[in-house]
């Protein structure tokens, strides 16, 4: 005949049960998330590529190297002066700081949904571990009224002299 202990841990089916599913915090963000927030996020993440500086460095290169070589006639931007590649330069380092800007907002939401995720999961790790300890000690104590019941101090279990 089996005695019920009030003291006894929870059954890992009961510990399971009680936590939800893991969660994709990257996708909760994006679908929270409009249409032009989606293109400012896309953006971000190409702007701060080497294929971007590639791209920026080539067009700088191309640009100043026709100004400054090519013949005369040729030459739309005046060298020394390059007003117009200035112009397109400013332009597009003025649209794009707002832009990646709020990528990097957006961004920022998802860091702190991912931050708030590690501390769900670290705080269901630390009941996982105070229910692993409980239920050690409940083994402990089993253990030990085993041995008194038996007639066999613990020290002699453990094969110390007494």
């Amino acid at each position: 005949m089996e005695e019920s202990n009030a003291d006894a841990p929870i059954t890992l089916d009961t510990f399971k049960k009680s936590y939800k599913p893991p969660r994709n915090t990257y996708k909760e963000v994006i679908e929270k998330i409009g249409l032009l927030d989606k293109i400012a996020v896309w953006i971000t993440e190409h702007i701060g590529t080497m294929g971007f500086f590639l791209l920026i460095f080539i067009w700088t290169v191309l640009w100043l190297g026709w100004n400054l070589l090519a013949p005369k006639d040729l030459q739309f931007d005046p060298p020394m002066g390059f007003v117009f590649w200035l112009f397109i330069s400013n332009l597009i380092q003025i649209l794009l700081m707002p832009l990646i800007m709020l990528g990097q907002n957006i961004q920022g939401q998802h860091a702190e949904a991912r931050a708030e995720y590690d501390l769900e999961v670290n705080l269901k790790a630390e009941k996982e571990i105070e229910t692993i300890l409980y239920h050690l000690e409940y083994q402990n104590s089993i253990l030990i009224a085993m041995l008194k019941k038996q007639g066999i101090s613990l020290d002699e279990a453990l094969g110390k002299k007494v």
